[in-house]
């Protein structure tokens, strides 16, 4: 009982310290010391931990992982990819329908920030009257942001699948229908009220065709390899960037910039110490207590889960969950597939309404908007997603 109760003293400081803004990477480091006090580890102890969290090769996978995507997210920055992709399809598909969704949706697959306000224009052009100013704002933000439900080029994703076991294609190819989903809630609740078409003549389609490989295949050649080799993300990432650097004509001078800049320090601290965390439940044993312990809650563990992951991540952040949560997780309930769905589906749909997600409160920024009304517009989309992608992850439990 003294190890739960430890435990739950830490879950708490790392959830007061993350709703003070406090950097995750440090509020783990504060909670990992934390945890070497209230466990009564020895020196001998805490440098095993330190040493197998900090320098297994899951953590250096993960560490690679992230910087040859970041790399990589710079050469596209440079080139401006992204925005190329987007101007193609407006003119491809000539359809404003399309343009508002999937424009969003292409530039979502750049792992920053900055994608949403690129995506405003796009969705404001598309929509015109059609759709009042909280609506464009709910159709940019959400639009852009469902890459980030599945894809394997954004840290979480990553994380999720390295702290669970799932396989990675396994996960990706389950999620494809909560993808369809959220398109369709998107389009039944907001996009069906953007008129069909928006003709464009003259347009050469074969160019743009071209104009949309070029943007896309570095992107699209990286995701294929992972998927189809199943072989970590820096093992197919590294051989396309250094064909990029031959097909788009890096100079060393281009280059030499992102070297250091890719190097995100922040979230490679993150990393060692989301990781040495998990060591550190591993090694005291701690996890292995709870599932006597979630068998006298009236509710039934995953349902519980279910919840912690959705309220922790609308205060704390999908990242942060995932890193706290999920090695409890995985202890307490087995690696599942159905699973994973599951508490990734919670965490996605509650981080559109997450105080702490920074895209949210840049795009409502933009607009002249408050936060309030982007969370009303979100609600009845993430009702519906809830139930929805409830009922699909337990069918995937029932059949796999």
């Amino acid at each position: 009982m003294h190890d739960l109760v430890s435990l739950g003293i830490i879950f708490i400081l790392l959830l007061v310290l993350m709703a003070r803004r406090v950097p995750l990477y440090l509020s783990m480091a504060l909670g990992i010391f934390l945890g070497f006090v209230l466990f009564r580890l020895n020196f001998r102890e805490i440098g095993e931990i330190l040493r197998k969290g900090a320098l297994s090769r899951s953590t250096l996978y993960l560490v690679l992982a992230f910087y040859s995507i970041t790399f990589l997210q710079k050469m596209l920055e440079k080139r401006n990819h992204l925005q190329l992709a987007e101007h193609s399809l407006t003119r491809l598909f000539g359809s404003r329908r399309i343009n508002a969704t999937l424009a969003p949706f292409t530039i979502g697959l750049l792992p920053s920030v900055g994608a949403v306000l690129i995506a405003r224009p796009i969705v404001d052009n598309a929509a015109g009257d059609s759709l009042t100013i909280e609506e464009r704002c709910f159709v940019t933000s959400f639009y852009r942001h469902i890459s980030e439900a599945f894809l394997p080029t954004y840290a979480t994703i990553i994380l999720a699948i390295e702290l669970s076991g799932v396989s990675m294609p396994g996960f990706v190819f389950a999620m494809l229908p909560v993808v369809f989903l959220l398109f369709f809630l998107g389009f039944v609740f907001y996009v069906r009220k953007i008129p069909k078409t928006k003709s464009l003549e003259g347009v050469n389609k074969k160019e743009e065709v071209k104009n949309l490989f070029i943007s896309l295949w570095a992107i699209g050649a990286s995701i294929v390899l992972i998927l189809s080799l199943g072989i970590p993300v820096h093992y197919a990432v590294i051989p396309v960037i250094l064909l990029s650097i031959l097909v788009n004509g890096f100079s060393f001078e281009e280059l030499r910039p992102m070297v250091l800049s890719a190097f995100e320090t922040k979230l490679i601290l993150t990393t060692f110490a989301i990781m040495i965390f998990k060591e550190m439940l591993v090694f005291t044993g701690v996890i292995d207590q709870l599932p006597e312990l979630f068998q006298s809650f009236p509710l039934h563990p995953v349902i519980i889960f279910g919840l912690i992951f959705f309220l922790g991540s609308i205060l704390a952040g999908t990242q942060a969950m995932v890193a706290m949560m999920l090695p409890v997780v995985t202890t307490s309930l087995g690696s599942h597939l159905g699973l994973l769905v599951f508490i990734m589906s919670m965490t996605f749909i509650a981080s559109q309404v997450s105080i702490t997600h920074i895209c949210l409160g840049v795009i409502c920024e933009d607009y002249g908007l408050p936060f309030t009304s982007l969370v009303r517009k979100t609600l009845p989309v993430m009702i519906s997603f809830i139930f929805l992608s409830s009922a699909y992850s337990y069918l995937l439990y029932l059949l796999f």
